[in-house]
């Protein structure tokens, strides 16, 4: 899952984006509206966790850019104001939730993990495939009965080729979906973390190298 955090009180922003990532999650930063502007311009994201009133560029036209794109990223907004008018505003925006300042932050993995599952086709909490079992929500996943202590970046490698159902995925691919935008395209990320995620799975294989065009998964 990839997410983009816009927050002008940078403090809070970085917690977050630091509290998403060990849920496996992709996180980008930006710190006013037209930072927000120009990722979205870039970048496929499944949820953005959005702060309403921002500088230079205000929330509500950044969340009117992101539902213009067309494409299906999910708004969470964030607001200090609690009054049902101000809610009943951003939602008319096209936001899909609405998040008020101060905050609990389970609460708000939950609700990014909610909409995160809102994407078209719908896509269920929990992935079984060739005896893998991965808990989304739990954010734990099991082989035939056996726990896999997967680090943070390894769960999210391996939920991104589980929901290609099969199809190959590229290390781009792989790179943009469970990486963030400090990535480095030539690095190699993406094979070292496909070396660890192979062992720890255990065998028979389970992932498939196609050269020349990436990895698959199947049983």
């Amino acid at each position: 899952m990839r997410v983009l955090v816009v927050e002008d009180e940078r403090l809070l922003a970085d917690t977050i984006a630091e509290g998403l990532r060990r849920f496996s999650m992709a996180v980008d930063v930006c710190y006013d509206g037209a930072q927000a502007l120009d990722r979205v311009g870039v970048h496929g994201y499944d949820v953005v966790v959005l702060d309403r009133d921002l500088p230079v560029v205000h929330g509500d036209e950044v969340c009117a850019a992101v539902i213009g794109t067309g494409g299906e990223a999910r708004v969470l907004m964030l607001t200090a104001a609690a009054d049902v008018n101000d809610r009943v505003a951003g939602l008319g925006l096209g936001a899909d939730d609405y998040l008020t300042k101060p905050f609990a932050f389970a609460e708000l993995v939950a609700r990014v993990q909610a909409l995160s599952r809102r994407a078209r086709p719908a896509l269920p909490p929990v992935l079984e495939h060739g005896g893998v079992v991965l808990d989304l929500p739990r954010h734990q996943a099991s082989r035939d009965g056996r726990f896999l202590p997967l680090s943070p970046k390894e769960f999210a490698v391996l939920e991104v080729l589980m929901r290609a159902e099969g199809t190959v995925v590229s290390a781009e691919e792989l790179l943009e979906k469970a990486w963030d935008e400090h990535a480095d395209p030539f690095t190699n990320a993406v094979r070292v973390a496909m070396m660890t995620l192979r062992r720890k799975l255990g065998e028979p294989p389970l992932i498939e190298t196609v050269p020349g065009a990436g990895y698959r998964f199947g049983s």
